[in-house]
């Protein structure tokens, strides 16, 4: 297991990183809310650490995660900011509205910080003979973490392209597969029509499906006969029936196969039964 923990430090303000140390190994997301001692959740509990969060502190976190993310803006109009290391900070706030629609977070309350980590070997058990698998979870769940792991196991003996949109996969540190071609911080259905024409990969891999823009790119490399691998929020094969946005991925049978992860970071397959 290895976290980009160099780069965890260098967001956080220097005390609250010091009481974050004392939970490295275990550490897998910090909330900091304003007016409140920060929290650090170790899997089902969590610690509070010492001295109520600041506005400063948020801002230090914020500034300090643009800097090195040359796609912030754009993704903190979304409601977070990728950090370096490939830590995902969500935001929470005041939200503006531009025409109905939402358009970003002022005046922010709090944040939370998920540790990326990386588990190699963690995919051993999921074995992917098919055309299109997706890795079904609620967030916080593991799914980037087990297509991080396949993605590079795949890619020990064919060519695998991975459509990293906000290098969350395989940010700087973490290791990368012999035969992996990455292209980051380009969004999912412009990034798999370029690896399509230019990298010829006998594998694709993307991470959250969350939009129906995201599941036009999935059909569109569906469609190409290279093989998929992919992820999307729902709790379980139910849940994922149930949600509308995924209606044209059900509609083309696109995943023979699904990989179900649980609460506890276990897991199980399901092959397509739609």
């Amino acid at each position: 297991m290895t976290c980009a923990w160099k780069e965890l430090l260098g967001i956080l303000p220097q005390r609250i990183g010091a009481q974050a140390a004392f939970y490295e190994a275990a550490l897998q997301e910090i909330r900091l809310r304003i007016d409140r001692p920060p929290e650090f959740v170790l899997g089902s509990r969590c610690q509070w650490g010492t001295g109520n969060i600041t506005v400063d502190d948020l801002n230090y976190c914020i500034n300090a995660a643009s800097r090195y993310s040359p796609w912030s803006a754009a993704t903190l109009a979304q409601g977070y900011i990728t950090a370096p290391g490939g830590h995902r900070i969500g935001v929470c706030g005041e939200a503006v509205i531009r025409e109905g629609h939402f358009a970003g977070i002022r005046s922010i309350r709090s944040l939370c910080i998920r540790v990326a980590r990386d588990f190699p070997g963690l995919s051993n058990g999921v074995h992917f003979s098919g055309q299109a698998l997706l890795i079904l979870g609620a967030p916080g769940w593991g799914k980037t973490t087990l297509l991080r792991d396949m993605a590079r196991r795949l890619a020990s003996d064919r060519t695998v392209a991975v459509v990293d949109e906000r290098q969350e996969l395989f940010p700087p540190g973490f290791q990368e597969g012999r035969r992996m071609d990455i292209l980051f911080g380009c969004p999912k259905r412009q990034g798999i029509e370029t690896v399509l024409k230019t990298m010829t990969p006998d594998c694709i891999t993307v991470d959250e499906i969350t939009s129906q823009d995201d599941c036009a790119a999935v059909l569109e490399a569906y469609g190409c006969g290279v093989r998929l691998i992919a992820t999307a929020h729902a709790s379980g094969l139910n849940d994922f029936r149930r949600r509308n946005v995924y209606a044209p991925l059900r509609e083309n049978n696109v995943f023979d196969s699904y990989v179900i992860l649980h609460n506890d970071k276990s897991f199980h397959m399901e092959a397509n039964r739609l």
